[in-house]
């Protein structure tokens, strides 16, 4: 995905909720929280960061799931129960599973988050790697960097 003003469509498993979004991402990341291991019954989950308005449910309607309380938004299809995409309370920006939308293959992450969490064995690929997360101060040279390598 590389043009700004490039549209993404994709769905849940079951197809009851569709999302569209109407730009590229800001970032690609694994994170390797405790948390997303559990709510994917994986090593990490992966996460395309937009900014919220380019995110819209075009088909069915979305459901709270995980922890359901602040600061985290997960959102969930109500027949299926795919986490789709999480919004966190007073940022900008959306984190869709890019293993939503129809053609994923661009969603390699560039940065893996939450290290020291990390089950030992679980590799990404990502070109960065932060032991938490990163500080607001990172976010510019990361977005820049990451929108250099196309």
């Amino acid at each position: 995905m590389t043009g700004a003003d490039e549209t993404r469509t994709g769905s849940c498993r079951c197809g009851a909720v569709e999302i569209t979004v109407a730009q590229a991402p800001f970032m690609t990341a694994a994170c390797h929280c405790t948390g997303c291991q559990k709510m994917t019954s994986s090593a990490f989950s992966l996460t395309a960061m937009f900014m919220a308005q380019a995110l819209s449910v075009t088909k069915g309607e979305t459901v709270r799931g995980g922890l359901r309380q602040p600061p985290l938004d997960h959102r969930f299809c109500p027949e299926c129960m795919t986490w789709m995409f999480t919004r966190i309370d007073g940022q900008p920006f959306v984190n869709v599973r890019p293993t939503m939308f129809d053609e994923p293959a661009w969603s390699r992450p560039y940065m893996e988050t939450m290290t020291a969490e990390k089950l030992d064995w679980a590799q990404t690929g990502a070109q960065r790697s932060f032991s938490g997360f990163p500080g607001p101060d990172d976010f510019p040279d990361l977005m820049a960097a990451f929108a250099e390598r196309g």
